[in-house]
């Protein structure tokens, strides 16, 4: 085709706009154009019926330009309009132009003055026009009428702005002469998103209806409020004449003799006038489409790159090729199952950094929840210590006993580990949950096919749950076992003369260093508003206390607090709150902090709680138990035990918390592995070896792997938007811009912008 002058550059942004606009979107690419603004009744509408020289656009009061019209004006020997919106139509009648704008309008808002965002493409060729491409935009307003929306003001500003934001686009700026300049709504507009004036044209209109004795001069010839571009002033048909049908090609000739005839605008006459607007305009919109076009190759040309791969196995996609779905199908499972093994057993590649997920929460309920929901079944001393010599008691029967039996001992330790199954069996209910999350979330990538999704999911869902229920029998059974046969032989278990001289206090001894620092992280103290409010400090958690800072640096200390007599109990949030309480205080009803009981301390999710709370036990901080109702607790407290009681009741008592501890540490132990090979793992093998052995056998390939209506619409635009983003690179290709063109004009002094309004008439020179 060679290369074309720059006058081809016009036509070639009206190309671009049809590729773009026939597959609905604009692919993010700022075409060069001339946006129209101005405020209601100012004439924009008048002049661009000038430019085409035919009646063709709606008329009336209030707002009648509803929806952006984008105008592309082509030099042509036949005359005639085409709309996008009726492809293969030719308007030959411009009433009928009209009424089809009116109708398009209704269509999208409604009759009532609704306004929309929506564009309507209209094409007028005519050998009166030059190339130009406009958008006319609905006017400024200020009151709402009809049924409009109370801020119907911020809905056209705001569709404004989505146009003349954009580097790309000119702005002509239509103001009145009778309204004062200073106040114009177009000026105002335009200098918000164009302080600099690069892109602002302004065009001054009715200038025969100034107040006599007044004219426009200093404006026009850009003294009075200067414009980079400056002003150009037209003289449109009055409403009188429009009504009366006159010809716009004789309102055109009473214009220029208006300019030619008028003492204040004759020097300026061939400065003046419609043409000179619509040639001016036609030499601004090439230059300003020159200097955009190297940018706009470049951004076609990135995202021709970007939609390259996903289109690549598109291109010779045939949606009911057998073939294509056994493929589909292999490769979706063989992906669902690494994406199940990746967030079980961790992965570098796709790493959530805003919260724990997978493989990492069911670590968290081994070695944290699990452990604490243990710990928080800690004996009651008094139920524990009463139900020991009711044992004894009830084994010596008629006799008093001289030896403390083996059976009391046995009996107190399986009563215990039988209170074990309760926490298993939870561990285990948490796990089946983070793992039906887990299936959840590894079959959204089967979302392009919602059968194959939905029946994946209900599979391997199904299967887990079965696996549910054998792990809970493995898991009671190993209960089961630990009831079965009381080892007494442990090399941990400590003995009846180790128990005899044991104490609590020995009992009791903390396992982990004293100065060893077991957690550190923000808490927020709950306090009320009258004693200071609640605040925000860093702790940092040892064995032995309890401290925090001002900061992470730990140089200002707040306070420390021993862990001694400290026990932890639960707060429900507050009604306001968005945070997750719990609270520390002193079994000896001791002041923990300053005037207080007990201290609340605040995270921001339940998670960060427990893992607190876990922390604590490590420190030898417990949760408290229920109390206990007075009346179970009478006979207890007036129940008396003779010395040699006592003794046997104390020796038991060390048994049990040794033998307790074996357990507890084997079944801690025990727990994690069993889940993982019972759950887990059988999960895994079941996904990489029998899911598709399952699918297959769920019916009709076919209907597995039919295809969602939004993934065929997401391939049918996407292959659109890689054929306009090809076709518009050879339309640029095809253009020259080695074209000297005219520079910008100079910068003016704009300094008026923040000076008083100055009245927009002055008197004739």
């Amino acid at each position: 085709m060679g290369n074309r002058g720059m006058e081809d550059l016009i036509p070639l942004i009206n190309k671009l706009q049809d590729a773009f606009s026939c597959i609905g979107q604009s692919c993010n690419l700022d075409l060069p154009q001339i946006a129209v603004v101005g405020g209601q009744s100012a004439g924009k509408s008048s002049v661009l019926e000038n430019f085409v020289g035919r009646d063709f656009l709606p008329r009336g009061s209030g707002i009648v330009t509803r929806r952006p019209l984008v105008l592309q004006l082509v030099n042509n020997q036949a005359e005639y309009a085409e709309f996008l919106h009726c492809k293969g139509r030719k308007f030959v009648d411009f009433d009928e132009v009209r009424l089809e704008i009116e109708a398009e309008t209704d269509r999208i808002t409604g009759s009532n003055k609704g306004i929309s965002a929506v564009p309507i493409n209209l094409r007028v060729y005519s050998p009166n026009v030059l190339n130009l491409t406009l958008i006319d935009l609905p006017g400024m307003t200020k009151v709402a009428v009809g049924d409009q929306p109370v801020d119907i003001e911020h809905q056209i500003r705001d569709m404004l702005m989505q146009f003349i934001t954009k580097e790309s686009c000119l702005i002509l700026a239509v103001t009145p002469a009778n309204q004062d300049l200073a106040n114009s709504d177009a000026l105002k507009i335009s200098k918000e998103v164009d302080p600099q004036g690069l892109r602002t044209i302004g065009v001054i209109t009715k200038l025969d209806l100034m107040d006599e004795g007044t004219d426009a001069r200093d404006i026009l010839e850009n003294k009075l409020l200067p414009l980079r571009r400056g002003y150009i002033g037209v003289v449109n048909r009055s409403q009188k004449d429009i009504d009366g049908r006159k010809d716009i090609k004789a309102a055109l000739g009473a214009e220029r003799k208006f300019f030619l005839s008028h003492p204040g605008y004759r020097h300026i006459a061939d400065r003046m006038g419609t043409p000179h607007l619509q040639k001016t305009l036609n030499q601004q919109l090439t230059n300003h489409i020159r200097d955009t076009l190297p940018g706009l190759r470049s951004k076609l040309q990135s995202q021709l790159l970007s939609l390259e791969k996903e289109v690549e196995e598109y291109k010779n996609y045939k949606p009911d090729d057998p073939t294509r779905k056994t493929k589909a199908l292999l490769q979706m499972v063989q992906q669902f199952g690494v994406d199940f093994e990746k967030r079980i057993e961790g992965s570098g590649d796709q790493v959530d950094t805003a919260e724990l997920s997978g493989g990492a929460r069911i670590n968290r309920i081994f070695h944290e929840r699990f452990p604490f929901e243990l710990v928080k079944m800690e004996f009651d001393e008094k139920e524990l210590r009463r139900e020991i010599s009711y044992a004894i008691k009830n084994i010596h029967g008629v006799r008093t006993g001289l030896f403390t039996p083996d059976l009391a001992f046995e009996a107190i330790v399986k009563k215990q580990i039988i209170k074990l199954k309760e926490p298993c069996l939870k561990c285990v209910d948490l796990v089946l949950s983070e793992l039906t999350s887990l299936v959840k979330k590894c079959t959204g990538k089967l979302g392009s096919y919602p059968k194959l999704r939905e029946e994946t999911e209900r599979i391997v869902t199904t299967y887990v749950r079965e696996r549910d229920i054998k792990t809970k029998d493995q898991v009671l059974l190993l209960i089961d076992i630990e009831l079965s046969y009381i080892n007494t032989n442990h090399e941990d278990f400590i003995g009846f003369a180790n128990a005899q001289q044991r104490t609590t206090a020995i009992n009791n001894k903390k396992r982990v260093m004293p100065n060893q620092v077991i957690r550190r992280g923000w808490l927020t103290i709950n306090i009320s508003i009258m004693k200071g409010g609640s605040k925000d400090y860093w702790f940092v958690l040892t064995a032995e206390s309890l401290s925090w800072y001002k900061d992470e640096e730990e140089k200002e200390k707040k306070y420390m607090l021993p862990l001694d007599n400290l026990k932890l109990r639960d707060v429900e949030k507050g009604f306001m709150s968005t945070k997750h309480t719990f609270a520390i205080f002193n079994t000896e009803s001791r002041n923990v902090y300053k005037d207080l009981r007990q201290i609340e301390l605040a995270c921001d999710t339940q998670e960060d709680v427990d893992s607190w709370k876990a922390s604590f036990l490590r420190a030898g901080v417990y949760p408290e138990k229920d109390q206990v109702d007075s009346e179970d607790t009478g006979p207890a407290e007036s129940f008396s035990m003779d010395p040699q009681l006592e003794r046997q009741v104390e020796t038991i008592r060390n048994l049990v918390d040794s033998y307790i501890g074996i357990v507890n540490k084997s079944i801690r132990d025990l727990m994690p592995k069993t889940i993982m090979h019972l759950m887990i793992n059988s999960a895994k093998d079941f996904i990489h070896s029998e899911l598709l052995a399952y699918l297959y056998s769920c019916g009709d390939q076919g209907s597995l792997m039919e295809e969602s209506t939004d993934q065929a619409q997401r391939r049918d635009e996407m292959l659109r938007m890689y054929h306009a983003l090809k076709e518009a690179l050879l339309i640029i290709g095809d253009i020259s811009t080695t074209t000297v063109s005219a520079p910008v004009p100079p910068p003016v002094d704009d300094t008026w912008r923040t000076k008083e309004p100055s009245p927009g008439r002055c008197p004739p020179s």
